[in-house]
């Protein structure tokens, strides 16, 4: 993992401000969702990208009650009887 130097404090309500110049990078604008993992101990922040509930796979989504379902997995629940 590179570090990238920056130091943020958190906040009282438990925040913290990513600088312009990282949201840049990553491409990351108001309103966008982040993912948060932990790994290992460090915690990871991730701009989040939709996923398929079963398999993880991120083509051909779709979404069914509010869960997305890649087209693969729509394949296989189709042919169970």
């Amino acid at each position: 993992m590179k570090s990238t130097g920056i130091v943020r404090k958190i906040d009282g309500l438990g925040r913290i401000v990513l600088p312009i110049e990282l949201r840049k990078y990553m491409d990351i604008n108001t309103g966008d969702d982040i993912e948060i993992f932990v790994e290992s101990g460090t915690i990871v922040l991730s701009k989040y990208t939709p996923a398929c509930l079963f398999c993880g796979g991120r083509e051909g989504l779709a979404e069914y009650q509010e869960k997305n379902i890649c087209r693969a997995c729509r394949q296989k629940i189709a042919k169970v009887k």
